[in-house]
């Protein structure tokens, strides 16, 4: 587990959350739920998380059933979503790979992303690792479908794609990811080929900004120990902290 790359993520998931009034972040999730967790504490509280497996951080009495109920009123307006593969229409696969329904290998399953990723308005797609295995041209299966035909009523989608090399907004009418900002000490070449799909980009293409050492000290002193509730294993690799 590199630490340093990973609080850097935390970091810039936590940036990403600026303004944000709602966030929702599902199971099995530790660096966005890291993330969730240190947007609000620099919000001083006004941002509400809901982290799902949280007693602390989640007012849900019902678990995700709640959360949907929630996401379909509009009170939601944040969620970070992964994928075994995502393609560059923000398509994203959690069912399995290979030829439905013979597939070599079988994902999590889908729960309740495509319902969320059509109503909550910003969706946050995350992977730490960026490779043609998991940015296909592709998904073999559509869980979720990153846009829909025209005339659909659809207040929720895909916003940004952020990995362990770069950041990549998506653009919605066109229908395609843009390369915003590459990672320190990687080239805009190592994403390109590391990709399965065609994206666009500027002429130069910017360093992603380092972690301000205000939040990572704010980090490593108060969020390690909040994570642990939930991701004890993740947060005593990373922080040396453990319920």
């Amino acid at each position: 587990m590199d630490h340093h790359r990973n609080q850097a993520l935390i970091c810039l998931l936590a940036r990403m959350l600026d303004g944000a009034a709602h966030v929702a972040v599902g199971n099995a999730s530790p660096i966005p739920a890291a993330a969730g967790l240190l947007a609000q504490a620099l919000s001083d509280g006004a941002m509400r998380l809901s982290l799902l497996g949280s007693r602390r951080h989640n007012f849900f009495t019902d678990g995700a059933r709640e959360m949907f109920d929630c996401a379909a009123q509009g009170r939601i307006d944040t969620f970070f979503m992964g994928g075994g593969q995502i393609d560059g229409g923000a398509n994203v696969n959690l069912v399995g790979i290979g030829t439905y329904p013979g597939q070599t290998a079988r994902l999590p399953g889908s729960f309740g992303t495509a319902y969320l990723y059509y109503l909550v308005p910003r969706v946050i797609l995350f992977r730490n690792e960026h490779s043609r295995r998991v940015l296909v041209p592709k998904v073999d299966f559509v869980s979720a479908p990153g846009t829909s035909a025209d005339g659909v009523y659809r207040p929720g989608g895909p916003e940004a794609l952020v990995t362990n090399l770069a950041v990549m907004r998506f653009d919605r009418d066109r229908r395609r990811f843009r390369l915003a900002s590459v990672h320190a000490g990687h080239t805009v070449e190592e994403v390109r080929d590391n990709t399965g799909f065609d994206f666009d980009l500027a002429d130069t293409v910017p360093t992603t900004a380092a972690p301000e050492p205000a939040h990572l000290a704010l980090l490593r002193r108060r969020i390690g120990g909040e994570l642990a509730e939930v991701y004890p294993e993740f947060a005593l690799a990373m922080f040396g902290e453990a319920a």
